[in-house]
């Protein structure tokens, strides 16, 4: 990297917020989004260095397309955020992969996650709570059916096994 380029991004880091966000506008076009100061800093160094070095070459954004399209999947693939989801909801989704074993009424009922949803009876369900219904005919959260919320603070142990695709 060239000094210039150095100062530049180094300089970034004694900026105010203010003084990031009028750069932004300087070197994108366009009002900044609501992105905390390093993650600013962080775009606005890579957009220092794009514009003195240059970005991807044609043939890179090319190969980037063919693998794109040929994947299926569009620009925006991967699971879905989701929104108004609160910290504990996030932190008890289980892993792809993750058996959870519930007995209910003297029998036992045994769940697969997998990726985008929940594997059970030889169904793919979007959410515990939708088997639950399944299992017990009646509405109940999916999550404290299923032992994954707990009003002690402890979570219910479950059986983590590999699930062949």
């Amino acid at each position: 990297m060239s000094d210039s380029v150095t100062r530049q991004i180094a300089d970034l880091h004694n900026m105010t917020h203010p003084e990031l966000q009028s750069m932004w506008t300087t070197l994108y076009g366009t009002n900044p989004p609501a992105y905390n100061r390093t993650h600013i800093i962080k775009r606005l160094a890579h957009r220092i260095q794009e514009l003195t070095y240059g970005g991807l070459s044609d043939n890179a954004k090319a190969k980037m397309q063919a693998i794109l399209d040929s994947s299926g999947l569009d620009e925006n693939a991967g699971e879905p955020k989701r929104k108004h989801q609160s910290a504990s909801q996030r932190n008890n989704t289980p892993v792809a992969g993750t058996r959870i074993v519930r007995e209910w009424n003297g029998r036992d009922y045994e769940v697969i996650c997998v990726h985008g949803g929940y594997q059970y009876n030889g169904q793919l369900y979007r959410s515990l709570t939708a088997i639950t219904k399944a299992i017990t005919g009646t509405h109940w959260n999916g999550v404290a059916f299923f032992g994954l919320k707990s009003t002690t603070g402890k979570r219910r142990k479950m059986e983590v096994v590999l699930v062949e695709a």
